[in-house]
């Protein structure tokens, strides 16, 4: 009866796997795996409406670390990150399981990969190493229930870190620098990571189709993340909240946002490409990357097949999100001389690069405006 019993709440976990589930589903597996390791644990006998046969002293004796490392590896495998941690608080041995890092950068790649780029793993390094606080303190947002279960990670955190802290169990304790950590710190919001945001400011008419550098930190309640801008000028640090996922990415450069891009582009590029482009509104501003083409020199017709724009040393950027006419609209950099251009005016360009993945493309695509901005 408890290898049938077993097997049914497999058929469960793998079912689950294979459907779309309402929200109340992602619970009932939740707790059905914390009382499922529970109930296999410590106790050895089931209460089925219907004699069973006696059991013999082997399976009598039976508990779920019984079965093999792998199959219980796979278990494990398929539970939500709820899921891990409501395990890892029914004994040390699942503890130690359920920590382990393997399990949870499959749940960090899948959620988090997105937006966490290098710059994001070297702040999370700086963090450790400057941060007193532990996983075990008090997180910064305090809720009551959540759907998406992340209530039951902070409590069962909660019970990992503060339990076996002196002597010999000190080694049990769950590792700060582990991938869980990593997780739950992002979760939890107390973790601000670096990320660039598009359209900042809740899409400001003066930054459609841009994307500036932040200090993210995610609300789960809302499921969005509140922005921190840098400081430029006499502007104090810009705080923009309810931040979508949509308008998130990881920076796909490393480049600070006050220094000039080294572009290594400039010779490919011909009529037609997309590019991102850095931009500052004067000397005191951070840089920006804004969208835009390259387009045809004024000699040209626009006819490909006479072209010859991409032989000139000259490049032309439009930026057709703004009115003809618009000062914004159109801009050109030299090849052989690519420095910073502009003047306090009409701001500042930087470096360029060539965007060649179609899923950039299409991101900017859908970013784009209503209607053309003046």
């Amino acid at each position: 009866m408890l290898l049938y019993f077993l097997i049914s709440c497999l058929s469960f976990f793998f079912l689950s796997k294979s459907f779309s589930l309402p929200p109340w589903a992602s619970e009932t597996k939740t707790l059905l795996s914390f009382h499922l390791s529970k109930n296999l644990l410590f106790t050895n006998t089931l209460h089925p409406t219907t004699k069973p046969d006696p059991p013999s002293p082997a399976l009598d004796q039976m508990t779920i670390l019984d079965l093999p490392d792998l199959a219980l590896d796979r278990i494990l495998d398929l539970l939500p990150p709820s899921g891990l941690s409501s395990m890892a608080m029914v004994c040390s041995s699942f503890r130690e399981r359920c920590v382990n890092d393997h399990l949870w950068e499959k749940h960090l790649v899948n959620k988090w990969g997105k937006v966490l780029g290098p710059a994001a793993h070297r702040e999370w390094k700086r963090y450790l190493s400057s941060s007193s606080s532990h996983l075990d303190s008090s997180p910064r947002h305090q809720t009551s229930h959540h759907p998406l279960g992340f209530d039951t990670i902070i409590s069962c955190l909660r019970s990992i870190s503060s339990v076996l802290r002196d002597g010999d169990r000190q080694r049990k304790a769950l590792p700060v620098d582990s991938t869980m950590s990593f997780y739950i710190s992002l979760e939890t919001g107390r973790f601000w990571f670096p990320a660039q945001v598009y359209n900042r400011e809740n899409g400001h008419v003066g930054f459609m189709l841009s994307c500036y550098d932040a200090e993210l930190s995610y609300d789960t309640i809302t499921d969005t993340f509140q922005a921190r801008y840098p400081p430029h000028g006499r502007r104090a640090v810009g705080v923009e909240k309810g931040v979508t996922w949509e308008r998130l990415r990881a920076a796909p450069l490393e480049a600070s946002p006050h220094h000039l891009h080294v572009s290594e582009s400039l010779n490919q590029l011909k009529p037609g490409d997309h590019i991102e482009i850095q931009w500052r509104r004067n000397k005191e501003f951070p840089y920006g990357w804004w969208y835009g083409i390259v387009g045809h020199l004024e000699s040209c017709d626009g006819d490909l097949n006479h072209c010859h724009c991409h032989l000139s040393e000259t490049v032309v950027l439009e930026f057709n999100q703004y009115t003809v006419g618009s000062r914004w609209r159109r801009t050109m950099i030299n090849k052989s001389d690519h420095r910073e251009e502009g003047n306090e005016e009409d701001g500042f360009y930087g470096g360029i690069r060539k965007l060649s993945c179609k899923e950039e493309i299409a991101m900017w695509t859908r970013l784009w405006p209503s209607s053309n901005l003046e």
